[in-house]
């Protein structure tokens, strides 16, 4: 195939609000090593992307400035060290940046392919929201069949995507959202509880539903004044596993409580790990989930779908709030 030399991408010279991302011209990246290109049919939209946006969430060193994590799309190029097999495929992959683009580069560790179950925009919409929620709610926090556990930001893609995980592992997930309506839809995706944490105190609220036993774990998204909080939500034993700090980045918490009901307080951050980490995680994902993705058990919340030079509106719509599931980056041609 014979690949164009300069391709559209959202690639802001300056942070600032949504407007600064605007299409430009870019030149059609080349893989590298391990690597193969995709052509981009689908980008999803996350809060990293904002982040990096309004500066303060720089790409690791080696990552393009344009933004984007995840991508779907067909690969059109390889890289040395990965087989010409690969050529034609229709992936999903993780990526450290450059999604927001009609090419990107993926390693080639990092992609999984997109079954008929999955739309391309579905499957755009899937690995980063994915690879977070597997590696922090049932390897960091341990979560197994059985659990209780309480995520924060029900309706997020993470919160969407911990509701359906956590469906399909034998979980029971009790889930915060900001408003009644959120929490209706939280429900109809599949939690077992929704808190409006406007109206009502999430604590009391989780001690009621678990008769007083608290949960197994805590994904939270917020920090500051809610951490001390989700430890009162903990059962003895329980673990609370941090990966944003939305709310403030920094809780005091009473250790001696950490200590008589052995408490474990962990988190983590996808983007700045290595290639070699987030390839073990895309094995697991494709053992362990796979499965239910090919047949159709598991799929993402699309809240809403925007053409890729539209990528103002839609990050207007995630810091808006209102979104239930993922947004979306769609390359039309």
């Amino acid at each position: 195939m014979d690949l164009p030399e300069t391709m559209q991408a959202i690639d802001p010279a300056q942070p600032g609000g949504p407007e600064v991302l605007v299409a430009v011209e870019r030149p059609v990246p080349r893989p590298g090593p391990g690597e193969v290109l995709v052509r981009v049919a689908a980008a999803g939209v996350n809060r990293p992307d904002v982040a990096q946006r309004r500066g303060f969430y720089p790409p690791p060193p080696g990552a393009p400035s344009i933004p984007g994590l995840e991508i779907a799309g067909e690969v059109v190029a390889v890289g040395e060290g990965v087989g010409p097999e690969a050529l034609g495929q229709q992936v999903c992959a993780l990526i450290a940046g450059g999604g927001y683009a009609e090419y990107a580069a993926a390693p080639w560790g990092q992609c999984l392919p997109v079954p008929p179950a999955l739309s391309m925009i579905e499957a755009g919409a899937m690995p980063e929201t994915l690879f977070t929620v597997w590696t922090n709610l049932f390897e960091r926090a341990y979560a197994t069949e059985g659990d209780t556990v309480l995520v924060h930001g029900g309706t997020s893609g993470i919160g969407t995507t911990a509701i359906a995980l956590g469906r399909l592992f034998g979980l029971t997930v009790i889930v915060t959202a900001g408003s009644d309506e959120k929490c209706a839809r939280a429900r109809e995706i599949g939690a077992a509880a929704a808190i409006n944490y406007k109206t009502e105190d999430f604590v009391a609220r989780v001690q009621e539903i678990t008769g007083g036993k608290g949960v197994a774990a805590v994904l939270d998204m917020v920090g500051g004044d809610y951490v001390p909080r989700n430890l009162q939500c903990l059962a003895d034993d329980g673990r609370h596993v941090s990966i944003a700090v939305q709310g403030g980045l920094t809780a005091t918490i009473p250790l001696v409580d950490v200590m008589r009901r052995r408490l474990t307080l962990t988190g983590s951050t996808l983007r700045p790990r290595d290639a070699a980490f987030k390839a073990l995680v895309a094995d697991e994902l494709h053992r362990a989930v796979w499965p239910h993705v090919a047949a159709g058990r598991l799929r993402p919340v699309i809240d809403q779908v925007y053409p890729l030079g539209e990528a103002a509106a839609a990050h207007a719509r995630m810091e808006a709030g209102d979104h239930v599931g993922k947004i979306v980056l769609e390359v039309v041609r």
